[in-house]
């Protein structure tokens, strides 16, 4: 079987296997994307914030179609995969709004100097690595500023999402990205390692596991290389006491089970406090056993498959051995008889140290729900964590809320809301979560030179 393949995880059947590239392939990549970034850096901020726009019109008008490939190769339910490719439209047009504004000359104190100033430049090639879960989303939180700054583009998908690589390959080129400035590459992961190596290639951007991250950056700083990683989650969900009850337990739910659990910023350890534990409990309880994992590609489906069977597989080891030493499976807890990589919605309690459902990230319809005494412990549960990507805090009073949200030991702190992304906002995380930032004026200021020009006063 081919590397690069399309096997739909509510069937279970391959429908279509992609060539790897060779050497020489790699080898060719590389040229057409130096020599891209050699043109594409001459043109115009405003040549490039228009073809910025053109992408996203283009995501628009082709919504349909690329819902339906996301559907069919990863499980995305349709009306999900929809507000993907929404969002995929709002980054460009930012961008391509905002990116010429970000780009601007830096006037700082001439320090005894005619002038100082800090100009921002492209730094060439850049390697970017995707997930899965979010396959137009994740390319486009790395591609849209990284063309606007100037950069050329060689993007390795994961191996499961090769048609929708083709299809945004297919999309930038057709909106005005020139062909080498944006190269799809389908590459080995030692294949990879030599991209990385090459001296043509001046960074490289990975949204994946903390092993995957861990290579890389290994890889990355052996030569030399500019990394940004986002890796794993486990965020934290602090319920206070005075919190609405109901309002919490359905965005729980819904932000726990979007996209089948598979999302690194979803809330996946629900901290409550002893005095609405039970009531919190029982209510997200009946939210979750009502829903039913169904057909991702039919309009009224919430819950579609995993990706793929082997991370059914692997998520129905970590709920296993949840159970075998002593967690209380209070709702799902098994696969789904029948074909494709289906498991129930799973709410699980009682989950202790020595559970590997207390450590690991549970990357699927599994939520987690803990009991606590007081609040100091609540924050003390939430940093124990070794992943530190973002948390929020639910009350009645956004005040107290946003001082425990402040305790939070996380790249992105939240009140009465989990997991918002926007275009204009910083997306990243501490600890093992990775380090870099994605989006708003900061996803621009990884790849890109910050030159000081200065020019000294005439003498006499």
């Amino acid at each position: 079987m081919s590397l690069y393949t399309t096997t739909n995880p509510a069937t279970g059947e391959t429908l279509k296997e992609f060539d790897t590239l060779d050497d020489a392939g790699v080898q060719n990549a590389l040229d057409r994307a130096q020599a891209g970034y050699e043109s594409w850096r001459e043109t115009t901020l405003e040549q490039r914030a228009e073809v910025l726009h053109a992408i996203a019109a283009a995501y628009k008008e082709r919504a349909e179609e690329i819902g339906r490939t996301v559907a069919t190769e990863m499980g995305k339910p349709v009306k999900q995969a929809q507000m993907e490719l929404g969002l995929v439209s709002m980054i460009y047009d930012w961008y391509a709004d905002n990116g010429p504004r970000l780009l601007a000359d830096e006037v700082l104190d001439d320090m005894g100097a005619q002038s100082s100033v800090v100009r921002r430049e492209p730094v060439g090639v850049l390697l970017g690595i995707m997930p899965w879960n979010f396959p137009h989303y994740q390319v486009a939180r790395f591609a849209a500023p990284n063309l606007m700054i100037g950069n050329s583009i060689l993007l390795k998908h994961a191996p499961i999402c090769a048609a929708s690589a083709e299809l945004i390959e297919d999309l930038l080129h057709t909106a005005g990205v020139p062909k080498d400035t944006y190269v799809n590459v389908f590459a080995t992961n030692d294949q990879a390692a030599d991209i990385i190596a090459d001296p043509r290639v001046q960074g490289v951007s990975l949204t994946g596991s903390e092993r995957a991250g861990s290579a890389v950056a290994e890889i990355a700083g052996k030569h030399l290389k500019k990394v940004v990683l986002e890796l794993g989650g486990s965020d934290p969900f602090i319920v206070l006491e005075d919190a609405d009850v109901d309002r919490v337990v359905k965005a729980a739910a819904m932000g726990r089970m979007g996209n089948c659990g598979q999302a690194c910023n979803a809330p996946k350890r629900m901290i409550v406090p002893d005095s609405i534990y039970d009531e919190f409990v029982e209510k997200l309880t009946g939210a979750i056993s009502q829903m039913t994992p169904g057909d991702p590609l039919s309009e009224d489906t919430l819950i579609g498959p995993l990706s793929s069977q082997s991370a059914a597989d692997g998520l129905m080891e970590q709920i296993q051995d949840a159970i075998d030493e002593g967690a209380t499976v209070r709702a799902g807890g098994k696969a789904v008889d029948g074909p494709g990589a289906y498991v129930e919605p799973t709410l699980l309690t009682d989950i202790t140290p020595g559970m590997r459902a207390f450590t690991e990230e549970l990357f699927g319809p599994v939520a987690v729900v803990y009991r606590v005494a007081s609040t100091d412990e609540a924050v003390e549960l939430a940093n124990t964590s070794s992943y530190g990507l973002s948390g929020s805090v639910w009350s009645s009073d956004p005040d107290a809320a946003q001082e425990v949200a402040d305790r939070l030991d996380v790249g992105m702190a939240m009140v009465n809301e989990h997991g918002t992304t926007l275009p204009g906002l910083p997306f990243g995380g501490v600890k093992r979560s990775g380090f870099g930032r994605e989006l708003g004026s900061w996803g621009m200021d990884e790849f890109v030179n910050k030159k000081l020009v200065r020019v000294a006063k005439q003498k006499g």
